[in-house]
Order: structure tokens, then sequence, then C-alpha cells
């Protein structure tokens, strides 16, 4: 029997190139995003389907699910892949734009996994992908509020798995580095505020390390495969690292001071 996928943030980059993968492989796709009249022809076809879904709204979240589950009979796997960045100096941000920021990457998030629950719960089988990112267990520079929310991810995530278990309902992190998507650009939020000007020269130091880390980056079929590999290893393995072990695996065996340090002159900060 053909297995279901269902995509949060399907409409470019990551969330993109695994629906892609996923139909490329046989699997039928229920791909949401917020504009599905804007999606591609890639988004035509008897295995797909497009699906408004805006995570920061919940009335939109349960008529996702609600019609994925009509039109398919079945959901198999969630991947909950909606997010952006927030970047800049956290003095400079707004209180709208953490409440967006954590609104989307986390709460949409944990909204989107409830929605879906009963449904993994019923049939006692179900797989949750969440994608966090290496910003979810190390930090840098100008990230505080995005690390803030990757974070919490990564420790819903795991303190899920407890309470899943006995409901055979697997929950796995997939934790991307630099990757090369619009999250550089066209989907970030940058943090600034007239009159502010006591972190330009920290700022000036800092954004072309980052520059440089999005232009050298890998693009985004590389997470895409990884995520595939979680959804069909049939393993209870929790953390698949893109492009970022390298680094996990420093953050794990060096004192966090001198991990520290490291990225100060990484970002020659």
């Amino acid at each position: 029997m053909r297995q279901t996928v269902f995509i949060t943030g399907a409409s470019s980059g990551i969330g993109r190139s695994t629906a892609l993968h996923f139909l490329e492989r046989g699997w039928n796709v229920a791909a949401t995003m917020r504009s599905p009249e804007k999606a591609n022809d890639w988004l035509r076809g008897d295995r797909v389907l497009a699906l408004r879904l805006d995570v920061t709204d919940s009335g939109s979240i349960q008529a996702a699910v609600d019609r994925a589950l009509a039109h398919y009979g079945d959901v198999n796997v969630l991947v909950n892949n909606a997010g952006y960045g927030a970047i800049g100096p956290f003095e400079a941000s707004t209180p709208e734009q953490v409440e967006r920021q954590i609104a989307t990457n986390v709460i949409g998030l944990m909204n989107v996994t409830r929605a879906l629950l009963p449904h993994f719960r019923e049939r006692r089988s179900g797989l949750i992908l969440n994608v966090a990112s290496v910003g979810g267990r190390v930090t840098f520079p100008l990230y505080s509020l995005y690390h803030s929310t990757k974070w919490a991810v990564e420790g819903f995530s795991e303190a899920l798995v407890y309470e899943l278990e006995p409901h055979k309902i697997r929950v796995k992190i997939i934790e991307p580095g630099p990757i090369r998507t619009d999250f550089y650009d066209r989907s970030q939020d940058v943090m600034s505020k007239p009159g502010l000007t006591a972190y330009d020269e920290f700022v000036a130091k800092v954004t072309p390390a980052i520059r440089k880390a999005s232009a050298n980056a890998p693009g985004p079929e590389i997470v895409a495969r990884t995520i595939y590999r979680a959804a069909t290893d049939g393993s209870h393995r929790l953390r698949y690292p893109v492009n970022s072990a390298s680094i996990l695996l420093l953050r794990r065996f060096i004192p966090t001071s001198v991990f520290m340090g490291t990225v100060r002159k990484l970002f020659r900060a």
C-alpha cells in the first residue's frame, strides 16, 4: 500500500525538495503551504495534494489535516518543516517579531503535531520528523531569537519521544547546518531599530561570515535525502545531522568556553 507524507512549508527550499524526493519514490504527498495557488506545476498529479496551511492559523491546520486524511485515508509521516529565521541584535527586535518567530517555529509546529496525533494513536503507528537546526544545539551571533525556537523544538521533540512510545509513534529530529535556500535572504526577518547604532560595528564584523556560510552551503536536496532516510530506515534513532555533524561533535567534546572562543574567531566577533 502506498504511504503518505504530510509536509509543512512545501512551497520552496527544504520543504519543496522533500516533497519532490518523496514523490519520485512513489509516495503520496500532502504538500502544505500558505499560498498553494501560487505553486508550480510540480504540484499537479494523482499522488500530490496541495493544501493551504499557515502554521500560525489553527483553523487552516485542522482543515488541511482533515482534507489529507479524507483524500488519502491515511498519513504515515509528518514532516514539520515550516519556519524562518529572525536575525539581528535582540535589543532591536519588536514584541511582534518575537511573537511571530515563536508562533511559527514552535507553536505552529506543536499545533500541527497535535492535529495529527489522534490519527497516529488510532492506527498505533506514525512518525513525526521535526526539522530543527544545528542552531538547536549550538549558537551563533545575531541569531538569539531564532536559536531560542530551535532549542525549544529540540527539547519538545526529545521529551515527546517518551510519551508517544507506548502508542508506537516515533519522533525524530533533523538538524541541518548551513543550507543554500532563501533562509538567508527572502524568508529572513532582519531586526533593526531606528537610532540604535550600538551594535553596528558588531553586525558589520559578523555578517560577512554568515553570507560566506550560505554561499558555500549545499542545496536543500541533501536535507531531503536525509529526511527520506529518517522516514524509511525503520530505526528509533533520534537525531539526524545534515552538514552539521562536525560542529556538533566539536561542541560535544570540548569545553563551552573553548567552543565559544572558536565561534568568536569564526565570525571574527
